[in-house]
């Protein structure tokens, strides 16, 4: 009787042990199914957008001066060498910017010009052609220079003459006078610190009727023509002499297609607004004035260079 009762409980064990068993056996199956399978398709997706987002990123183009971001572009818009010549170009053209130097005030104060902005082409073009892998930001060189020249260095700057030179025209032509004397103008008063640079084109300007220039003959393909702005190439042309006699670095200088009679032969500096200009720099170590004189009675405009007293000699 009692083996029977054990062999009972035995056989109990063991079925209530394999029901068990089983029940969480199914649980672990019902488990596995119930974990998210991924579409093969939707991998492969995920895989190829990875993919291009390491073969193609972007690219955050950065300010020099100040760190900020100019722009984003992306690598394959700049993988061909004309793609890359051609945003740099672009750039060149957002932030390139001439000096406009420190001109005297009528009260002898002195007004701050604009600073150089230079976009420098070469490092710039050479990092793009030549990307890191990984490189997702690049440094975008841009050098700016102020005028060289404060208040107090310029003081008396007037003193004393280094070199001047003057050249004649006929008074009774007002077109032409009217334009000699409002280049003259632009000019007269400008102060450049060591290693400002002046440009003609750029300081004197556009010339037009609206900013009161006239109609005058003027030298165009080795033939005098009636232009607005004639006369203004007797001003550049005095004051190259002027300039070159005080040994000034000369920059960009043309000649006209024939001779003037205004200066010697190949004395003179042709300029036409956006095209042939007149360049200089102050290679001194200290400042210069450019000052000019035009008298429209008798014809004449002079331009001077000046320094102060202790520089002179």
């Amino acid at each position: 009787m009692k083996k029977g009762i054990m062999l009972l409980v035995v056989v109990g064990i063991l079925v209530f042990s394999g029901v068990w068993l089983g029940v969480k056996n199914t649980d672990l199956v019902f488990s596995k199914e119930k974990e998210p399978v991924k579409n093969s398709s939707l991998v492969k997706k995920e895989l190829m957008l990875i993919d291009k987002k390491m073969s193609d990123p972007k690219l955050v183009l950065v300010d020099s001066r100040n760190g900020k971001e100019i722009q984003v572009v992306k690598a394959s818009d700049i993988r061909e060498e004309q793609a890359a010549v051609d945003l740099v170009r672009s750039l060149e053209t957002k932030y390139d910017q001439p000096m406009i130097p420190a001109r005297l005030s009528n009260d002898g104060t002195l007004k701050p010009g604009q600073a150089r902005i230079v976009l420098e082409k070469k490092p710039l073009l050479d990092e793009l052609k030549n990307l890191r892998a990984f490189q997702r930001e690049v440094n975008v060189p841009i050098i700016e220079s102020v005028p060289n020249v404060t208040a107090k260095t310029a003081a008396n700057v007037d003193q004393t003459l280094l070199a001047s030179y003057k050249t004649k025209f006929n008074a009774s032509v007002t077109g032409r006078t009217t334009n000699i004397a409002l280049s003259a103008s632009e000019i007269d008063q400008i102060v450049l610190g060591p290693g400002d640079r002046f440009y003609y084109n750029l300081i004197v300007g556009e010339r037009t009727e609206a900013r009161g220039y006239q109609k005058a003959m003027e030298i165009l393909n080795k033939e005098l023509v009636e232009g607005i702005g004639g006369g203004i190439c007797q001003t550049s042309s005095t004051l190259y002499n002027a300039v070159d006699q005080a040994g000034l670095e000369i920059i960009e200088l043309n000649h006209h297609s024939k001779e003037v009679g205004y200066v010697p032969k190949d004395r003179d500096a042709t300029v036409s607004y956006g095209g042939k200009d007149f360049k200089f720099l102050n290679n001194k170590d200290y400042p210069i004035l450019l000052k000019v004189i035009v008298n429209k009675t008798i014809g004449t405009i002079e331009v001077q260079v000046r320094a102060a007293q202790q520089y002179a000699g």
